[in-house]
């Protein structure tokens, strides 16, 4: 990193939130951002203001923040992909079973799982909360099902008639399959709560095509570029790119095609991307990812921007401090990215902060998006708002010892782009 990309101040910037497999309408971001900001900036003593946004283009808010007695405005724009998640999630409890079976035997029939279990053991465990829950719903809506079966059908040893009795067990067992379906219906119901139907689409997403992208996936990837590279011929000191969860492997893959394509000007704005909370390996340990992994290749080794790749062990739905470029096989000579460093969260929540979030899976993993009582070098809100690049910003700063970088992935093949 030379040392004038280090020392440039930012006045405007630009950035894009890829968000993980999420449903819910962007507008989420939107508060999470305005009500978080607000807290951080209290903690750590600088000003930032959310008004409607200045540009055109996706759905997002201007930030107006002053840290450090520098003034900076930013535009956040949401890169949405919500309607595709939403049409991936099967309506029928019978379909989302079956997407269970395939899923299960794409990640145990490829090798992957056993990879993935090398790693950390807080994803694998995400990953296979999903298949135990709803084997237990099922097996529990069948005990259920069997029992009120029983039950009715029990009446029959007291019918006078054989004709009756036969009717009572019929009557028994359509009793118990209403029963277990009402009681599979109620589960689902209540997914809110219990993220098992969720979590199944999620991962049901990517193994149904071993990796690949799907072609509407692609398509609207395509779209995220356009958007991305005509923010980098703007007049704005930084165009940041923000992915978190499944969204930092969708970011991977959108600027290696910018820069492969030549759409990073000599003279533009610096280009960053912070990748929260990935789970790469989930997507890049199977067979057909050849295009991310390709990607992943390309895009550690480029000069034409900054990578800061931030988790927490605490966060068990992370593959935390796991270098998504190595574990996946793929790191080339001259390697530079991403730079893997953790938000410890630790020691950046209070004692008492972590020991309310700690059990809580789902709300620790949006916490790189949240505010810290004792913030140290990750900041969102200065990152994504604040006078400094994010190369300026990590300029000298050591990846985090305990972080994982040894080749594990069976599949290291790539796509030639």
């Amino acid at each position: 990193m030379s040392s004038n990309r280090a020392d440039k101040q930012v006045r405007r910037r630009r950035v894009f939130y890829i968000p993980g497999y999420d449903p819910i309408h962007p507008r989420r971001y939107r508060e999470l951002y305005r009500k978080e900001a607000a807290a951080q900036a209290e903690i750590s003593g600088y000003e930032i203001d959310l008004k409607p946004k200045t540009t055109d283009g996706p759905y997002g808010w201007h930030v107006a923040a002053r840290i450090d007695d520098a003034a900076v405005d930013a535009d956040v724009e949401v890169l949405v992909w919500s309607d595709i998640v939403r049409d991936s999630m099967s309506n029928t409890i019978p379909a989302t079973y079956l997407q269970l079976l395939r899923t299960a035997w794409t990640y145990i029939a490829t090798g992957t799982l056993r990879r993935l279990m090398r790693l950390r053991k807080g994803p694998v465990i995400a990953a296979l909360y999903p298949v135990g829950m709803l084997i237990a719903q099922l097996l529990l809506a069948l005990l259920l099902g069997w029992g009120v079966a029983r039950a009715v059908g029990g009446l029959a040893g007291w019918a006078p008639w054989e004709v009756l009795a036969t009717l009572l067990r019929l009557v028994g067992w359509g009793l118990g399959a209403v029963a277990a379906v009402a009681l599979l219906r109620w589960f689902k119901a209540r997914d809110g709560k219990l993220f098992a139907y969720y979590l199944m689409h999620d991962y049901a997403y990517s193994a149904r095509s071993r990796g690949a992208n799907p072609p509407e996936l692609e398509a609207r990837m395509a779209e995220f570029g356009d958007l991305i590279a005509a923010a980098l011929t703007t007049d704005v000191d930084e165009v940041l790119v923000v992915g978190h969860s499944s969204g930092a492997h969708l970011g991977v893959s959108v600027l290696a095609d910018i820069i492969r394509n030549g759409r990073v000007p000599q003279a533009g704005p610096e280009l960053g991307f912070l990748s929260l909370g990935q789970v790469v390996p989930m997507v890049s340990f199977l067979p057909d990812a050849k295009r991310l992994r390709g990607d992943l290749k390309f895009l550690s080794a480029r000069g034409e921007l900054t990578w800061v790749d931030v988790s927490a062990p605490g966060d068990g739905c992370a593959f935390a401090l796991c270098d998504p470029v190595t574990v996946s096989g793929v790191a080339p000579e001259g390697k530079r990215w991403p730079l893997v460093v953790s938000a410890a969260f630790t020691q950046t929540l209070s004692p008492a902060r972590w020991k309310a979030l700690r059990w809580r899976f789902f709300r620790l993993h949006f916490q790189y998006l949240c505010a810290f009582d004792r913030p140290g070098d990750y900041d969102y809100f200065q990152i994504t708002a604040g006078p400094q690049t994010l190369a300026a910003r990590y300029h000298g700063r050591a990846p985090s010892k305990s972080r994982i970088d040894v080749p594990v992935s069976k599949y290291t093949s790539v796509a030639l782009r």
